[in-house]
């Protein structure tokens, strides 16, 4: 679906605010609803941590594994970055797997599909960035 397809689909006010719940692309709906459920094996359950997971703390995690993750690039060149050793790699992905974990139990929290948000954030980031200004820079969008 190309970016003036997903904007025609949407009703998006002059701030950028949704006037409808909408979906851009409906392929998306539901998908994370497996993915939601993220205890049925009983693991929160059986700690008793459901009590901690509130939005706030949910999101300070998030930004502690999101930390935890960088370390890993930290000082890296971009070169180095991109050919990790399989050792790191494999550090990396259980990074990877905390910052998920964390982002879909606080979507679960507050009742987001982040397939929608994702989508709808793409639209909203094709209105502030036209291909025309943005390609090939990366001056943030006020300052186009």
């Amino acid at each position: 679906m190309t970016t003036k397809e997903a904007l025609a689909q949407l009703d998006v006010n002059k701030d950028g605010k949704f006037s409808k719940d909408e979906i851009v692309d409906p392929r998306a709906k539901g998908r994370f609803d497996e993915y939601l459920d993220l205890d049925d094996s009983g693991f929160l359950e059986e700690r008793d941590w459901d009590q901690f997971h509130n939005p706030k703390n949910l999101a300070m995690a998030l930004v502690v594994e999101a930390g935890e993750l960088m370390e890993h690039f930290q000082w890296l060149s971009a070169e180095r970055a991109d050919a990790l050793d399989a050792q790191t790699r494999a550090a990396v992905e259980l990074e990877v797997a905390d910052v998920l974990l964390f982002l879909l139990r606080l979507c679960d929290r507050l009742d987001i599909d982040p397939l929608q948000a994702a989508q709808r954030k793409l639209v909203l980031n094709a209105q502030k960035y036209p291909v025309d200004k943005s390609r090939g820079r990366s001056t943030k969008y006020d300052k186009l």
